[in-house]
């Protein structure tokens, strides 16, 4: 059984590297598509929801490590599965509504302005560097190295929960120009 372990180690690793760069990629391809798909008005209100899903990521990990600190690993696993659950329905969400909806332009004007692109590149940067980190830290817990999940969540942890929370920030930033 040793012997397997190192195996299922570069398997596991392979899968998370090959997600990693195949999700963005993805996403990058599909954002790029001109021509949009109709599915009717009920997609407009995907970014609505979205702004929901990140705000309660967002609260799942502050809970998440609220639990981690108490000892309670039950809890705490539960809480951040949940975490993750919601991103992946995040990601479907997101890809749906930009297949189906032109982007929509910020408004604002004046200082605001370089604010909201500031956090909306780097929500855009690290949400994308974060997808690596959130695969391992979730393998390495599923798989039972305590170790190298508490390693990689040093990085994981703080990016994710950046993501998270400027992910509501600009979505309550854009919301006034949606048009529903």
């Amino acid at each position: 059984m040793d012997t397997l372990q190192p195996v299922q180690e570069q398997k596991a690793n392979r899968v998370i590297n090959i997600l990693s760069l195949a999700i963005p990629i993805a996403v990058a391809v599909l954002l790029g598509v001109r021509q949009k798909v109709d599915l009717g008005s009920w997609t407009t209100y995907l970014p609505h929801i979205n702004g929901v899903i990140n705000s309660l990521t967002s609260v799942l990990l502050l809970v998440g490590l609220y639990f981690i600190r108490q000892k309670n690993v039950e809890a705490h696993k539960r809480a951040m599965l949940t975490a993750f659950s919601l991103g992946s329905v995040f990601l479907v969400s997101y890809v749906l509504y930009h297949l189906t909806n032109e982007s929509t332009p910020f408004g604002g004007q004046g200082w605001i302005r370089p604010v909201y692109y500031f956090l909306l590149v780097s929500h855009i940067v690290l949400s994308v560097v974060v997808v690596w980190f959130v695969l391992r830290a979730v393998y390495f817990a599923i798989s039972g190295q305590i170790g190298k999940h508490k390693q990689t969540v040093k990085w994981a942890y703080p990016i994710w929960l950046y993501v998270s929370i400027t992910g509501v920030i600009v979505y309550l930033m854009i919301r006034p120009y949606y048009t529903h």
